[in-house]
């Protein structure tokens, strides 16, 4: 028995520890908003925060969640309205959709170590992540269009 914190609930799940985190999480707790993408890590889909930080949750074994705090993209937002789900349809980022829930993680994980990222730091933070809808400057654009949002909520804490 596996027993993991995620977005802010315990859970126990019977699962293999080799069992890749993205698997328990979608199909044994049918948290389906963190996608399968390539299955090697390599295209950023599945990516969900590890004690904030992101990673790949398709090459993840679970045993190497048990004791962090795992937040999900239902995490991020119950209601949808983190600043950077707001930019996101601000700014029309999705196209398809599909890789859009790592895109979001990545950059959540992005702006909560650095409020105020260049374009380039954004680009080298996001480097991982792949659109095949080329949506990339509209998310640029998102990203710093969220960071503008953070900083007063920043200060307000």
């Amino acid at each position: 028995m596996q027993k993991l914190s995620i977005n802010g609930t315990k859970r126990e799940v019977d699962a293999d520890p080799n069992m890749p985190l993205l698997w328990v999480l979608r199909d044994l707790l049918q948290l389906t908003g963190t996608k399968y993408g390539c299955g090697k890590g390599l295209c950023g889909a599945c990516t969900v925060h590890l004690n904030g930080s992101a990673v790949r949750s398709c090459s993840l074994p679970v045993s190497a969640a048990v004791g962090a705090e795992i937040t999900t993209i239902e995490g991020l937002s119950a209601a949808g309205d983190h600043p950077l789900q707001q930019a996101w349809k601000a700014h029309k980022v999705p196209q398809c959709g599909y890789c859009q829930a790592g895109q979001i993680m990545s950059a959540a994980a992005l702006l909560a170590r650095n409020a105020s990222p260049s374009r380039a730091q954004i680009q080298s933070a996001m480097s991982g992540n792949i659109c095949r809808c080329g949506t990339y400057p509209r998310i640029e654009s998102a990203i710093q269009s969220a960071a503008v949002q953070y900083q007063p909520a920043k200060e307000a804490k």
